[in-house]
């Protein structure tokens, strides 16, 4: 069946079932659309999953979740009688969050600057837009660096016929140097 129908027909189920639907689409590197089904509780009761369905919904593996909790970017949920953690559902977004910003080359400290900066009422879009500007910054320095590296290995490779032996090699030669 085609996402279309998929998304259709998970959206007529939750009509008839009186469920709260959230649709997002997926910013930078992949388009698609998420689809996130909550049951509504009473409006004292907390929605909670567990690791696992957290991981599956947010496309990391359970030992990513354990990092996060321990590097701090998503707290240690409350944990049942039984022993298992109950994470609330906005860990699926908030672990989204840190994959994009992974994607685009923030490095683990940046995205909790990140994740500061969007709960702090006092935080302005100008400092968001700060962070990115220095990422496009060292992104750039970076290819720089690897069009250096390209650069020189072209000519190492134009100056090795690849005949002969090894020890004659004009490549490994400059390696020595």
């Amino acid at each position: 069946m085609p996402a279309e129908g998929l998304v259709t027909e998970a959206c007529l189920f939750l009509e008839k079932k009186s469920r709260k639907i959230d649709a997002t689409l997926d910013s930078v590197v992949r388009y698609g659309v998420y689809i996130e089904v909550r049951m509504r509780k009473g409006p004292m009761q907390m929605e909670s999953m567990t690791i696992g369905k957290v991981a599956r919904q947010a496309g990391v593996g359970v030992e990513t979740v354990r990092f996060y909790e321990r590097e701090g970017l998503i707290e240690e949920p409350p944990r049942r009688a039984s022993g298992y953690r109950q994470y609330p559902c906005e860990t699926v977004s908030r672990i989204r969050f840190i994959r994009r910003a992974k994607e685009l080359g923030f490095t683990l400290k940046e995205i909790k600057e990140l994740l500061s900066l969007r709960a702090s009422p006092k935080s302005r879009c100008a400092d968001v837009r700060k962070r990115a500007q220095s990422k496009i910054e060292d992104i750039e320095d970076k290819m720089r660096a690897l069009q250096r590296m390209k650069d020189a290995l072209v000519k190492l490779t134009a100056a090795c016929s690849g005949r002969g032996p090894v020890t004659d090699c004009p490549i490994l030669d400059a390696l020595e140097d």
